[in-house]
């Protein structure tokens, strides 16, 4: 893990020269206060102030330069202790890290780790994909489902997904504010596949729209014309005067996704004992430090020789020793 301090991206140069231009403020005016008083003890205060207002405008030189390295860097960000590592969130706030994604796949049944990766994007949002895949090729299963949690969704990689085998489970990401506001929720409204409408909570159908209201050509947009104007329910509903409800177009793909997630009994409790137990292993037998090499070609090879160590000791746990060595010998 990497010293926060010594990782930039555009968010955090901004915000530490704004703390450099306070602090320039605050003993301006200190020295301004100093200059007035006449004493041995204002000159040397004088003398000291200079000398802190030199070195935080040194400072904002420094930080002027790397503003423009984050600038210029492809992804916004400069890290000086090891160039690879990049800004991660934590769930804590303010308690990011600076350092590398681990991507495992792990046997629900073993806990073996059938499939690893390691990555220095701060999300997890494009990894539900290649990783299902590596899993795949790993194992030779021609059908396997991938349990991931919110972190993982993204509509695109459960597309990619679809015909090869992969069934992905993973909770969807609600980013609205309806229920705070107090309006109804997207689950409200009850899709009819076969007819293409939805139903309202008051009972009213809403028709696809024959054009898209995006550029990008896949969304599909649902409104009543007449309904909802003498609606009962509309202040529950919408605070325009129509409520337009957008669907995707592979959208049918994300309902299958959800309606086997729901046949599953705990599949959220399941993927945490199974993923979590070998990465509580990996950190407690790596210590505070975790990784001890820098740069990602380093650090994958690192990685990979902690997941070699944990699979031998698991399946020593397995299948013992001896038929372990057999086996291996064979």
């Amino acid at each position: 893990m990497n010293n926060r301090d010594r990782n930039f991206t555009v968010t955090k140069v901004g915000k530490r020269m704004e703390q450099v231009d306070a602090s320039i403020a605050r003993y301006l005016a200190a020295l301004d206060r100093a200059d007035r008083e006449e004493s041995d003890v204002a000159e040397a205060k004088t003398t000291r102030i200079k000398d802190k207002i030199a070195g935080l405008r040194r400072q904002m030189q420094a930080l002027k330069a790397m503003e423009q390295r984050v600038q210029a860097a492809p992804d916004k960000q400069v890290s000086l202790t090891d160039p690879d590592a990049r800004s991660m969130a934590t769930s804590g706030r303010g308690t990011g890290m600076v350092g590398y994604n681990v991507q495992t796949a792990v046997d629900a049944e073993h806990h073996l780790i059938v499939a690893h990766e390691v990555i220095n994007l701060g999300h997890d949002r494009t990894q539900l994909e290649p990783m299902a895949q590596k899993a795949q090729a790993a194992t030779g299963c021609e059908e396997l489902t991938a349990l991931a949690d919110r972190g993982y969704f993204n509509g695109e990689q459960v597309l990619a997904c679809e015909g090869t085998g992969v069934l992905p489970c993973v909770p969807k990401t609600d980013t609205s504010s309806a229920a705070q506001r107090g309006f109804f929720t997207r689950h409200d409204f009850v899709f009819d596949a076969q007819n293409d409408h939805y139903t309202c909570p008051a009972g009213q159908q809403l028709t696809r729209s024959r054009r898209r209201p995006n550029r990008k050509d896949d969304l599909d947009e649902y409104r009543h014309l007449t309904a909802c104007f003498t609606c009962p329910l509309k202040s529950q509903c919408t605070p325009d005067k129509l409520k337009r409800f957008r669907r995707w177009k592979h959208e049918a793909v994300l309902d299958t996704m959800q309606a086997r997630l729901e046949r599953m009994p705990n599949p959220m409790g399941l993927r945490r004992q199974t993923v979590e137990h070998p990465f509580g292993t990996l950190k407690s037998w790596m210590g505070s430090t975790h990784f001890l090499t820098k740069t990602l070609e380093k650090v994958r090879t690192e990685m990979s020789l902690h997941v070699l160590a944990y699979n031998l000791k698991r399946m020593i746990q397995i299948f013992g020793v001896a038929p372990l060595i057999q086996a291996v010998r064979a």
